[in-house]
C-alpha cells in the first residue's frame, strides 16, 4: 500500500508548514522578498469571519480547556453594582444624605512668570538655549515653581561649581531642577558628560523617551579648545555633530556604544557604577562633569544601596571636579547627605495639588488631615466601641451582592466607581499580583457598559485591545475582559510591552482605573485624581513608610486636578499598624558598607583595581570619604578595613608588594571589569575553571547554564515535578551536563514526590541550592533560544509572562559580564562562545534567525514566520512593501481575534503600522550595515 506521504514539487505531502499555510491562504502567496510591487498587484487581504475556523498554525498556542477566542464585542454578563456613598447630614448627627461627588474648589493659585519673572525658565538668570525652551513647552514645562527657582539660583549651582542635595514631595517637580543643571552643563561645555542614575529599568526607559524628545534639535556649543570631539563613533552622521545624544544603559539593552559615544548616559546603579570604572580604568573620567542621583534614599537599600555609595565615593576622590546632584521625595537626613557630598541642601514641602487623606473602615469614610490625626481616628475605631466624639464624614452602604460582601473590596469598588462616574482617574494599589487582577475585574463589573459611553470611547479602548493582541505574548484573558471597561492590572507578571500599553492608555484617559502592585509606585509615574489602597501591605508584610507615602503622593495629576485624594481602606486587624505607619518618621538613610554586610570588600577592591587607591593611606582617604565614616566608630572602620584588605589578600584578589603597594591580580582585574561582586566573582572563576576541564560542547546546556546568573534570588522557586519532567526529555549531553555541574537526579525525583524544599542554612547547602535554581532557570533560558513563545514558557514552567521576560534580561545582563569576564582572564574562545548564545537570547531565537531578530517587532517565532516565508535577511525586509508583511504578521499572532465589521479595519491599520515600523527598522539597520562595509 502506498504511503500517504510522499515528496511532491519540493513538498512532503501530509505535512503543514507554515509556508504550506500561507500557500492557502487568500493574500498573495508568492514570496516578495527583493522585489517591490505596485499595491494594484496585490491580491486584497481577506479576514475571517466569525463563522471561519481557524487554521492551527505553528505559532499558536497549545490548546488549554479554559481557552476561548478573544472577541472585541461587548461579553454579556450580569451587572454588578457599585454601592452609594452617602454624605452626613451635619456634625453630631448620623443621618445621611446623597453625596455628590464634586472637588470644584477654589484653591489659592502658585505664583507665575506675571508675579515674578524669575519663575520663567526664559529668564537670562538661567541661560538657556531657545531651542530647548520650546522643547520644554511642547512637553508642557513652561515655569518654575517659587521653590524650583530658589535652589537653581543657589550659589555655584548653575555653574557646576557646587553640589546639591534636595528633597521635595511625589509629583513637587524635583526632576526639573536636576534636568535644568544636568542640561545646561552639558549645553555649555561640550567636552563634559553627564550620567543620569535612576533604580529601576521602567523608569530609565521613562526618562530616556522624555530626555530624547527636552534635547531633540538642541545644539551643543562650539569646543575649540582641543580635539575631544575629533573623532566620531560610525553610526554618528556628520548632521548630527553638536547634538546631544542620549543613551540608556541597562540589563537587557541593546545599546553597543562607547562612552566617547555618549552624551548624557541614562543608567541603571549597578550600569553607572560600570561606566565609571571604565572610564576612570581608560583615563577618560575628566569628560565626566554632572552625575544625578535620583531616588538618594536607595543608598539604604540592602541590596544595591552599597553601590551607589561606592560609585559616589569614588567621584568625591577624583581630582578633577564632577558636580554631584542628588535628591528624593523621602530624605529625613538631608543635612547629613549634603554634609557627605560637600553640597548644599534643600527642602521643600511644596505639592502643587493639595492631597486629602481618608481612613476607610466598615464602609465608614474618616478624615485623617494629618497623621496624628490618623493615629487617634484608627485607635478609636480599635477600641471596643467607637468614641463618641469620633464622627464620619462619609458612609458605604453595604452590599447585598456576595462579591462585596467585605467591607473592604466593597469601599475599593465604590471609591473607584465614584470617581470614574465624576470623569476622573483612579489608582489602586494591591498586596499581590492576584490580587490585583480580582480587583480590576470586581472593578470592571460595575463600570458602564457600550450602551452608556461613547462610540469614539469604545473604538479607542478596542484599539488599546489590538495593542495588547500584536505584542509578541497575544492578549491576555484578564485584560480582555477588564479594558473593554475601562480597567487595568499593572504588574511585574505582565511583560513590558503590556506594561507600556497599558499605562499609556491610562495616561491617555482611554483606561480609567489602574489596579497595581505597590511596587508600581517606585516604578513608574503614574498620577490619579484618587489613590486608593487596598489595605497596606506589599504580600504579608506591611509596606515601609517611605514607600507609602510614595503611594499616597500618586494623588493629584498636575493640570488636571484641583486636589489629590488618598484614601487607605484597613479592615480592624491592621487600623492601629497602619496608623502608626503613617506617623512614623521616614528612617534616616544609612551606609550598606557596615559591618555584616559584603558591600566594603567590593568597594575596596574596586577602588584598588581602578588604582585611585594603591597604598594603605590611599585606601583611608577613600575610606574617610564614604558615608560610612560618619555613622560608626573610627576604630571598628580601621578593624573592618584592616580585616577587609587581609581576605583580598587571601583570596588572591589583590597583591601587596614589598613597597607596601596595593595592586589587583588578574582575577580581581577580570571581576571588577565584569561587576560581580568579590563573592560571586569567585565562585564563577571555580565554575568555569571545572568547566574549562571537562565543556560539553555537543550541546547547548552548559552554556546557558553558565550564563544563568549566581545569584538566585531573581530566579524564583523551583516546581521539581517540572524539574523532573525536563530532566527526564534532556539528550545525553544534557545529562552529561547534569553531572558536571553537580545535579543529583536522585534528588530531584526525592522532592518531586514530596512537599521539601532544599534547606539553605549552612554556606555547602546555600551553594548546593544555588546550583539547582540554576540550572532550572538555564532551561527556561535554553526554551527561549530555541523559539518557545515568552507565553507558552509561562504555561510550561507555571510562572508570570513577566517573570520570562526579566529572567531574560538579567541573564543577558549577566552574560555581558561573564564574556567580559572571560576575556580579562584570557579565555577567548569561551567568551565567544558565550556571545554567541548571549545574542541569540537576545534575539529569542536559533542562530539562522540572529540577522533577522535584529529588526524592530522581529524576533522569536515571528523571525521564524519572515524566514519561512522568504524574507531571510535585513534587505530583504527593508526592500519590502509595508503591506506585504501584513498577511505574515497576522500568521505569527499567538492568539487570533474573532472579527467583524470594523474591528477587522482596525486590526488592518494597527498591523500595517506595525509592519512601516519594520520596513523602516530594516531599512535603517541595512543602510548601517552597508556603511560599516564601505568604512571596513
Amino acid at each position: 500500500m502506498e504511503s500517504d506521504r510522499h515528496i511532491s514539487n519540493g513538498r512532503i505531502q501530509g505535512v503543514r508548514t507554515s509556508v504550506d499555510i500561507a500557500r492557502d491562504l487568500p493574500y498573495n502567496r508568492t514570496s516578495l522578498a527583493g522585489s517591490k510591487r505596485n499595491h494594484g498587484q496585490i491580491s486584497p487581504i481577506r479576514y475571517r469571519t466569525a463563522n471561519e475556523s481557524v487554521i492551527a498554525d505553528r505559532t499558536a498556542p497549545a490548546p488549554r480547556n479554559d481557552s476561548h477566542r478573544p472577541s472585541l464585542e461587548p461579553q454579556q454578563s450580569r451587572h454588578l453594582k457599585a454601592s452609594e456613598i452617602k454624605t452626613t447630614s451635619t456634625a453630631g448627627s448620623q443621618a445621611l444624605l446623597p453625596s455628590e461627588y464634586s472637588q470644584r474648589k477654589s484653591l489659592a493659585s502658585t505664583p507665575g512668570p506675571l508675579q515674578n519673572s524669575l519663575l520663567s525658565l526664559s529668564h537670562p538668570s538661567y541661560g538657556l538655549p531657545q531651542s530647548l525652551l520650546g522643547n520644554f513647552a511642547s512637553l508642557g514645562i513652561n515655569s518654575l515653581y517659587p521653590w524650583q527657582s530658589s535652589c537653581l539660583l543657589g550659589r555655584g549651582l548653575l555653574t557646576g561649581e557646587k553640589n546639591l542635595v534636595y528633597t521635595a514631595p511625589t509629583g513637587g517637580g524635583k526632576s526639573l531642577v536636576a534636568d535644568v543643571l544636568m542640561l545646561k552643563r552639558i549645553i555649555e561645555e561640550p567636552p563634559k558628560k553627564a550620567i543620569l542614575i535612576l533604580p529601576y529599568v521602567a523608569l530609565v526607559q521613562e526618562k530616556l523617551t522624555w530626555l530624547r524628545k527636552a534635547t531633540e534639535g538642541v545644539i551643543k556649543l562650539i569646543d575649540n579648545t582641543n580635539g575631544s570631539q575629533a573623532h566620531a563613533s560610525r553610526w554618528r552622521k556628520v548632521g548630527d555633530k553638536g547634538s546631544i545624544r542620549v543613551v540608556g544603559f541597562f540589563g537587557g539593552s541593546k545599546a553597543r556604544v562607547t562612552w566617547a559615544d555618549v552624551d548624557i548616559a541614562v543608567c541603571t546603579i549597578e550600569k553607572a557604577n560600570s561606566l565609571v570604572n571604565s572610564a576612570i580604568e581608560e583615563c577618560t573620567i575628566d569628560q565626566l562633569g554632572v552625575v544625578v542621583l535620583d531616588e538618594l534614599h536607595m543608598l539604604d537599600d540592602a541590596n544595591r544601596g552599597y553601590l551607589m555609595e561606592i560609585m559616589t565615593t569614588k567621584l568625591l576622590s577624583l581630582e578633577q571636579r564632577v558636580q554631584i546632584v542628588g535628591m528624593s521625595a523621602t530624605l529625613s537626613n538631608t543635612e547629613l547627605l549634603a554634609q557627605w557630598l560637600d553640597a548644599k541642601f534643600y527642602q521643600s514641602k511644596y505639592r502643587p495639588i493639595p492631597l486629602e487623606e481618608y481612613l476607610v473602615y466598615d464602609n465608614s469614610i474618616y478624615p485623617a488631615a494629618t497623621s496624628s490625626t490618623f493615629l487617634r481616628t484608627a485607635s478609636q475605631l480599635n477600641a471596643s466601641s467607637i468614641a463618641s466624639g469620633l464622627e464620619q464624614c462619609r458612609a458605604i452602604l453595604p452590599s447585598k451582592n456576595s462579591k462585596l460582601k467585605s467591607p473592604v473590596i466593597n469601599a475599593v469598588v465604590a471609591l473607584a466607581s465614584e470617581t470614574v462616574k465624576a470623569g476622573y482617574g483612579v489608582l489602586v494599589f494591591c498586596s499581590s499580583r492576584a490580587g490585583c487582577e480580582t480587583d480590576a475585574v470586581l472593578i470592571s463589573e460595575v463600570m458602564s457598559g457600550y450602551e452608556e459611553i461613547s462610540p469614539e470611547l469604545v473604538s479607542r479602548r478596542k484599539d488599546v485591545i489590538c495593542d495588547l493582541q500584536s505584542t509578541s505574548v497575544g492578549l491576555d484573558n484578564g485584560l480582555e475582559r477588564t479594558i473593554l471597561r475601562g480597567v487595568a492590572f499593572h504588574h511585574a507578571g505582565l511583560t513590558i510591552e503590556e506594561r507600556e500599553i497599558v499605562a499609556r492608555a491610562y495616561d491617555k484617559g482611554i483606561i480609567k482605573v489602574i489596579v497595581a502592585t505597590c511596587s508600581l509606585a517606585a516604578g513608574i509615574n503614574i498620577p490619579a485624581r484618587r489613590v486608593i489602597l487596598h489595605g497596606a501591605r506589599m504580600g504579608r508584610d506591611l509596606v515601609g513608610p517611605a514607600m507609602l507615602r510614595q503611594m499616597r503622593g500618586r494623588a493629584g495629576r498636575k493640570g488636571k486636578d484641583e486636589v489629590g485624594e488618598s484614601y487607605v481602606c484597613c479592615q480592624k486587624s491592621d487600623l492601629e499598624a497602619v496608623a502608626e505607619l503613617l506617623e512614623a518618621e521616614i528612617p534616616p538613610v544609612e551606609s550598606c558598607l557596615t559591618p555584616g554586610k559584603r558591600g566594603i570588600k567590593r568597594a575596596l577592591l574596586e577602588v584598588i583595581a581602578t588604582r585611585l587607591a594603591t597604598s594603605a593611606d590611599g585606601v583611608n582617604d577613600y575610606v574617610k570619604r564614604t558615608l560610612l565614616y560618619s555613622s560608626v566608630d573610627h576604630n571598628t572602620l580601621q578593624q573592618l578595613v584592616e580585616s577587609t584588605i587581609k581576605d583580598l589578600l587571601g583570596t588572591s584578589l589583590i597583591t601587596l608588594d614589598f613597597s607596601g603597594m596595593y595592586e589587583a591580580t588578574l582575577l580581581g582585574q577580570a571581576i571588577v571589569a565584569s561587576s560581580f561582586t568579590p563573592e560571586d566573582g569567585i565562585f564563577i572563576y571555580e565554575e568555569i575553571r571545572r568547566a574549562l576541564r571537562a565543556f560539553v560542547m555537543d550541546g547547548e546546556m552548559h552554556i546557558f547554564y553558565m550564563f544563568t546568573p549566581v545569584n538566585s534570588s531573581g530566579l524564583g522557586e523551583i516546581n521539581w515535578q517540572n524539574f523532573r519532567k525536563e530532566m527526564e526529555n534532556l539528550d545525553e549531553s544534557g545529562l552529561r551536563v547534569l553531572s558536571y555541574v553537580g545535579i543529583n537526579p536522585s534528588l530531584v525525583n526525592k522532592m518531586a514526590n514530596s512537599s521539601a524544599t532544599l534547606k539553605e542554612t549552612t554556606l555547602e547547602e546555600i551553594t548546593t541550592a544555588r546550583i539547582y535554581r540554576r540550572f532550572y532557570a538555564a532551561l527556561q533560558l535554553r526554551d527561549l533560544s530555541n523559539e518557545v513563545s515568552i507565553h507558552a514558557i509561562a504555561r510550561k514552567y507555571a510562572i508570570a509572562r513577566g517573570t520570562v521576560q526579566t529572567l531574560a534580561q538579567t541573564c543577558h545582563g549577566f552574560a555581558a559580564g561573564m564574556i567580559k569576564f572571560c576575556q580579562h582572564m584570557g579565555w577567548g574562545m569561551l567568551a565567544a562562545v558565550l556571545e554567541h548564545m548571549s545574542d541569540r537570547l537576545q534575539a529569542e531565537a536559533k542562530a539562522d534567525l540572529l540577522d533577522l531578530a535584529q529588526i524592530t517587532f522581529v524576533k522569536s517565532s515571528t523571525a521564524r514566520v519572515f524566514w519561512e516565508n522568504g524574507f531571510k535577511s535585513v534587505r530583504q525586509v527593508a526592500e519590502a512593501e509595508a503591506k506585504d508583511l501584513v498577511p505574515i504578521l497576522l500568521l505569527a499572532q499567538p492568539r487570533k481575534l474573532r472579527l467583524e465589521g470594523d474591528d477587522v479595519e482596525m486590526l488592518k491599520r494597527k498591523v500595517m503600522a506595525k509592519a512601516e515600523v519594520i520596513v523602516l527598522s530594516a531599512a535603517r539597520l541595512w543602510e548601517r550595515q552597508t556603511l560599516v562595509e564601505i568604512e571596513d
